[in-house]
């Protein structure tokens, strides 16, 4: 199968969407498929061709949040190299610039368009209205998201079940859509599968002594993934476990907020900032912790939750929609509604060693089932899906195009 992936956002720009994209084409391509990409240009206002053209990077400019960069939405010099593609299926990453282009492409083409809804607009509309008009800004979002994922799409794929009720039960959506998590190169992960010797350099240069218990949280530090919660939290962790560390991996518009946060109150020995971390050497830092903790609600699926899983940590995460489809509280980590309960989930860990080991356990088995192999043989099934309905619509348009020009037969049928 020839696929084309549209996309705003792409390797080098390091975020869970980014992830996703990666993990899927990977998946593809290991089972025999072709895999084309349109994404932005980081660097420049020019079009830029990698990979054999297999990769075309569009021109963008940047919209003010983190990375994004918002393309035309009909890139000239871009769809001539597209239609050579002879593509069977177009699937889109995002609602607006590249999938808008992906959208125009794919009615161009006559063949499928299969979205992926990765972000849950209404809780990011504060960065662009800045605590103004939030109300009428996230009814617009709901309108453009209804659009493009009603009106467009073939198929829809959501990655957990709380974006399916966003979609069934909020936008009262009528169209097929399909719970597909995202597939994790879970491998990667694994503790036998990392180096001895890079792990020890890490701890040496931050500090971390090998009696210390390490609180690990990987992603994006800003507002809405609550890291607050955690930073508060650890002003009483401390007390009861002096040699608990917090690790807060990942940069962020609140970067140097949450630093002078730790500052004030009196945790900045206790807590370690690693700043932006390369792709290819986050499993070292999963691999020096003792347990993942997130207190975010914003998360479609939470990624970085099934890659601690798969460097056998147990997690502790909000009560969330988007992990209860992968925490089963006490046996693979915990779900917590109050900082109380964090703290307790913590320090239930820290005591138990038994616990402990039994959590490690199954966060790895519950790791596995999320592998590359499991992703990739779902989204194939929503792919052939879409470009069979497309066949059965093609041949329904073409017995109508019959029988306008000749008319209606006795054996006719449609």
């Amino acid at each position: 199968m020839r696929i084309g992936i549209f996309t705003d956002t792409y390797p080098p720009f390091i975020n869970g969407v980014s992830t996703s994209i990666c993990m899927l084409e990977k998946a593809l391509k290991k089972k025999g498929h072709q895999v084309f990409i349109v994404t932005v240009n980081p660097e420049n206002m020019s079009y830029k061709y990698e990979n054999y053209d297999h990769i075309i990077r569009i021109p963008g400019i940047p919209i003010g949040i983190y990375d994004y960069r918002l393309t035309g939405i009909y890139p000239i010099r871009a769809i001539n190299k597209i239609k050579k593609w002879n593509l069977d299926v177009i699937h889109s990453h995002t609602e607006f610039g590249v999938g808008t282009f992906a959208r125009i492409m794919a009615k161009q083409l006559d063949i499928p368009l299969i979205h992926t809804y990765h972000t849950m607009y209404e809780d990011y509309v504060h960065y662009i209205t800045k605590g103004h008009f939030d109300k009428s800004s996230k009814k617009i979002v709901e309108y453009l998201t209804k659009f493009y994922c009603d009106k467009t799409a073939s198929e829809l794929i959501v990655p957990s079940k709380k974006t399916y009720d966003l979609f069934k039960e909020k936008y009262k959506f009528e169209r097929n859509v399909h719970i597909v998590p995202t597939g994790i190169d879970v491998d990667r992960f694994y503790r036998e599968k990392l180096k001895i010797d890079e792990m020890n350099t890490i701890k040496k240069e931050l500090g971390i002594k090998p009696e210390d218990f390490i609180i690990i949280y990987v992603g994006r530090l800003a507002k809405e993934k609550s890291v607050e919660a955690l930073l508060e939290s650890h002003v009483e962790i401390i007390k009861k476990h002096p040699n608990c560390k917090l690790m807060i991996v990942g940069s962020g518009p609140d970067y140097e907020h949450f630093i002078d946060m730790s500052r004030n109150l009196g945790i900045a020995n206790s807590v370690i900032f690693t700043n932006a971390i390369p792709w290819e050497d986050i499993p070292s830092y999963y691999g020096i912790a003792d347990v993942f903790a997130t207190a975010s609600k914003t998360e479609t699926q939470g990624l970085t939750v099934v890659e601690a899983m798969a460097a056998s940590l147990p997690v502790i995460c909000a009560d969330d929609e988007s992990f209860r489809d992968v925490v089963i509280h006490g046996l693979n980590g915990y779900l917590f509604k109050t900082k109380k309960q964090y703290r307790d989930c913590v320090d239930s860990i820290i005591t138990d060693k038994e616990l402990f080991h039994k959590m490690q356990r199954q966060a790895r088995i519950t790791a596995d089932e999320h592998s590359l192999k499991y992703y990739a043989e779902k989204v194939l099934d929503v792919y052939r899906s879409a470009i069979e309905a497309k066949q059965n619509e093609r041949k329904f348009i073409d017995k109508i195009k019959d029988v306008v020009k000749h008319g209606f037969d006795d054996h006719d049928e449609l």
